[in-house]
């Protein structure tokens, strides 16, 4: 132990049964240490609550003008639109960003981590939906306490639960709900979700906080399919609820590119959208205003959260507690839900504030 009792790589090299090069390799996420040894390493450097000395902090601040940036998909418009507000806002500051996707795999992502915090970047931002899965929250949370511990900073989007990261945060739940109430304000009492996969954080917030609106007025979800969060999940999705029999008159698709894959399903069914079935999405991408008919959705403004996110972890002071801006999206009514056909249940319309309609990009956002 050093003379300030402060803990020393060597000591977590001699604790982890290591070499001094294998616990620097280790702790900087080099790719070719074993796994069993870079958890030795780990579970040393946390029973020792060891961090990198000053000097070593100033190395790594000064030696990288990068960001590190991990998202679920690149190639989906919502993580598309957020990328874009990041790059905006890097460029302002002359940084670089370095993009990882992991395609929802929990594992890939604790990964990405790692190896950001081996090429020591400037800051790491987390983008999209946590996982419900406890073991991966918390092997997460270990590979982001020690890239803090290296003076990094952290920014999440769409998560909190677990890392204590500053944080921008879409309100997914109250959106659900205020699109609940819109539909029930068309009329509709009959409801289907595509949900996406439960065990994305997003997922439970939006399917619950529409639920929860619904339940408000004695009325439950009859259907819940659950899917990919794509086009193909959402095609599919759909297909399986028209096999088990479609009982509602308006389906609510958990991602405006999960609607956009039950729109082809229906169509290909041969049921006409908004005269038949009713559909409506979330995120407001900007492709589902050209669709035909256009996309009811819950708008968010993502550029504006990227934008937000890196600024967040830019920001030069660090409080004790996490810091957390809160996003509400508005519900966008367009062409693709109606009133419920002729027959469905109607029982009047419940009081509600009127609905955000038209376009919401006229203007700033």
């Amino acid at each position: 132990m050093a003379e300030n009792g402060q803990p020393t790589l060597g000591d977590v090299a001699r604790a982890a049964g290591v070499s001094l090069a294998t616990a620097s390799r280790a702790l900087n996420g080099a790719t070719q240490v074993r796994a069993d040894l870079r958890e030795r390493v780990r579970v040393a450097a946390e029973r020792l609550a060891y961090s990198p000395n000053a000097h070593a902090r100033a190395l790594a601040k000064a030696s990288n003008a990068g960001v590190g940036v991990i998202c679920h998909d690149i190639g989906d418009p919502y993580f598309a639109g957020i990328a874009r507000g990041v790059m905006r806002a890097a460029a302002r500051h002359d940084l670089q960003v370095i993009l990882g996707s992991t395609f929802r795999e929990p594992l890939r992502e604790i990964s990405y981590a790692s190896m950001m915090r081996g090429q020591r970047v400037r800051a790491m931002l987390l983008i999209g939906s946590g996982f419900e899965d406890r073991a991966v929250q918390e092997s997460l949370r270990r590979e982001v306490d020690l890239y803090r511990a290296a003076g990094g900073r952290v920014a999440v989007i769409s998560r909190h639960r677990g890392l204590r990261a500053d944080a921008v945060l879409p309100e997914n739940r109250a959106g659900a709900a205020d699109l609940a109430r819109a539909l029930l304000g068309l009329g509709h009492r009959s409801f289907a979700v595509l949900s996406g996969p439960l065990s994305l954080t997003t997922v439970v917030d939006r399917l619950g906080g529409f639920r929860s609106a619904l339940a408000s007025w004695g009325i439950e979800v009859s259907q819940v399919v659950e899917g990919a969060f794509t086009r193909d999940g959402g095609y599919e999705a759909a297909r399986e609820l028209l096999r088990r029999g479609l009982a509602a008159t308006c389906v609510f698709a958990a991602t405006d590119v999960m609607a956009i894959g039950a729109l082809a399903a229906f169509r290909e069914a041969g049921l006409r959208v908004p005269e038949d079935v009713s559909l409506a999405g979330f995120d407001d991408i900007p492709m589902i205003r050209d669709l035909t008919p256009p996309l009811t959705t819950v708008a968010l403004p993502l550029e504006d959260l990227g934008e937000r996110v890196m600024e967040l972890a830019l920001l030069p002071d660090r409080p004790a507690r996490a810091r957390i801006e809160r996003v509400t999206g508005r519900v966008v009514l367009r062409a693709s839900t109606g009133a419920p056909p002729s027959g469905a249940p109607h029982e009047g319309h419940p009081h509600q504030p009127e609905p955000h309609e038209g376009d919401p990009h006229e203007g700033p956002r």
